[in-house]
């Protein structure tokens, strides 16, 4: 007698050879998973900077020129303190300001700077840097300041290539070769630092003093 195979008898056959088909699939799959994520991760990017807006700085504000905003041939600065007192005049030839720095450079600088009792202080120099109020001034080749003398004090000069001067604190300061002469007496260093109101004179390098002998009375 014959027998005769049951369809549902081959099911769990076919079943295996499915799920091990699968298997395989996926096997073959987990090799390449990690190229196809960052294939894809790139895709995200590009699509990320194609997309993202560029902010632009509007042209009202541009960023602070090296050049000079502005001239002037032949002028004078005047600064005033809050009491409208007038402590300080630059003149010049010819005068840049420079926005980025709000400083002003001068051609053929000359300064007169007053102390709280008036008296005057004259600076010149080839070239000169100024602060926006002037509170700062850099002499710049052929430097000169002269102070006027007053009662018990001699007057001072001193001249260099470069003179620095703090007008608010009354300090001049040079990092380079200096002469100073205080009455008959002279002095001549490789950089100095001037203190008006502590009376004090530091100097600094090759120092060379010369004192004159007192007046006969």
């Amino acid at each position: 007698m014959a027998t005769r195979a049951s369809p549902l008898a081959a099911a769990p056959i076919g079943g295996r050879s499915l799920a091990q088909a699968l298997l395989r699939a996926w096997d073959r799959l987990s090799i390449y998973l990690p190229v196809m994520l960052m294939a894809v991760l790139a895709l995200l990017t590009y699509w990320l900077v194609r997309n993202t807006p560029i902010f632009i700085t509007p042209p009202g504000a541009p960023p602070p020129a090296q050049e000079p905003d502005y001239t002037m041939q032949r002028f004078a600065v005047r600064h005033f303190d809050a009491g409208g007192q007038l402590k300080a005049e630059v003149l010049g030839d010819e005068a840049r300001h420079y926005p980025a720095t709000d400083t002003l450079e001068v051609n053929a600088a000359r300064l007169r700077m007053f102390d709280a009792r008036g008296r005057v202080t004259l600076a010149s120099a080839t070239r000169g840097i100024t602060n926006a109020d002037g509170s700062e001034v850099q002499l710049i080749g052929n430097a000169r300041i002269d102070r006027a003398a007053a009662a018990g004090e001699s007057g001072l000069q001193f001249r260099g290539e470069f003179l620095h001067v703090f007008a608010r604190t009354e300090r001049l300061r040079s990092h380079k070769p200096v002469d100073v002469t205080r009455g008959r007496d002279r002095f001549s260093a490789d950089a100095m630092d001037y203190d008006h109101q502590a009376r004090t004179l530091e100097l600094r390098g090759s120092v060379r003093v010369t004192l004159a002998p007192p007046k006969a009375p």
